[in-house]
């Protein structure tokens, strides 16, 4: 089939079009600023890979320890072109150990187009801001997809948060496939301004099962903790165990059992109290039944009841209902 003459140009254009620059980096006050090329959006990495288009976005300043190597593309607002890959290397003759991924804080967009990460941070923060909320329940996608707004993905447990967080005024800062780093970026950037908490509830870490030693995983709940201490002192703090995963007992579970273990030396400090229901979800013969987690991870609407109702009486009683 022939094309029509007059489209001739365009197709001509699309195909002689060029990638974007490469970003730009400057140094202010201790920190690095990513100039992306005019047009586009700048995406980074710190973890040694190349950035690509469902890497984090580039939202404010970046402060890194030493040892550190940032890497940023250009790209376009439809994520269709990118550049080539732009580095910049955090260096000090001071140097030290370099501290685990999972408490240096950077973004994320790795669920993306399922949902836009960066848009979720900043309707949240509006939402905190309006709503000024009670009760915080932060975590990843486990969280993300109990319920509350903005309703940006699939909520199972949407009937069942409405049942025990509804009269709460409690906002949902869960975050499908977020690290304890991404968290924690979060938190350190409007997610916690502008409301007086009574209680957070904090679920996390799962994510970090793949790539980070239990130790580290530890280390990043630790920091998110710290952070809500800083933010908001008046609040009360529940600190959730990981819950299960995996069909049968693997290496996986293991190390989340492992996370666990360690958390649970962190109730009592302070606001903090530790609640672990991961028997709730476990049968005799160690495995999770499908009917609780569909997919092993995230619980179905059964499963968000059997959470919601174990940890209610202790929200409760924190909340001096």
């Amino acid at each position: 089939m022939k094309l029509p003459l007059f489209l001739l140009p365009f197709l001509i254009l699309a195909a002689s079009a060029e990638p974007p620059a490469p970003p730009a980096f400057t140094q202010r006050d201790g920190k690095i600023i990513i100039t992306p090329a005019p047009g586009t959006h700048a995406r980074y990495t710190i973890d040694g890979s190349n950035p690509g288009v469902k890497s984090g976005p580039y939202l404010a300043p970046i402060a890194l320890p030493d040892e550190f190597m940032i890497r940023a593309i250009s790209v376009t607002e439809d994520r269709k072109s990118s550049s080539a890959v732009a580095e910049y290397a955090v260096i000090s003759s001071l140097r030290g150990a370099k501290p685990p991924s999972s408490i240096v804080p950077c973004t994320q967009d790795r669920d993306w187009p399922v949902y836009d990460w960066a848009k979720r941070h900043a309707a949240l923060c509006e939402i905190v801001a309006k709503q000024k909320p009670r009760v915080a329940y932060i975590g990843d996608s486990i969280t993300q997809m109990f319920g509350g707004e903005p309703h940006d993905r699939s909520q199972p447990g949407q009937p069942v948060w409405e049942k025990y967080f509804g009269r709460r005024n409690a906002v949902n800062l869960g975050f499908g496939y977020d690290y304890t780093e991404n968290t924690l970026w979060r938190l350190q950037h409007g997610e916690l301004e502008g409301t007086d908490l009574k209680l957070a509830i904090v679920c996390i870490g799962t994510n970090n099962a793949g790539k980070n030693t239990a130790d580290e995983i530890v280390a990043g709940v630790k920091a998110i903790l710290a952070e809500i201490r800083r933010a908001q002192p008046n609040a009360k703090i529940l600190l959730l165990g990981i819950l299960p995963r995996s069909a049968k007992p693997d290496g996986v579970r293991a190390k989340v059992a492992t996370v666990n273990t360690a958390l649970a030396q962190l109730g009592g400090t302070g606001p903090i109290t530790f609640l672990d229901v991961s028997e709730k979800f476990i049968q005799p013969d160690g495995s999770i039944p499908k009917e609780l987690m569909g997919d092993f991870l995230h619980p179905t609407l059964k499963g968000y009841e059997i959470l919601a109702a174990a940890i209610d009486p202790t929200i409760a009683r924190l909340l001096g209902e």
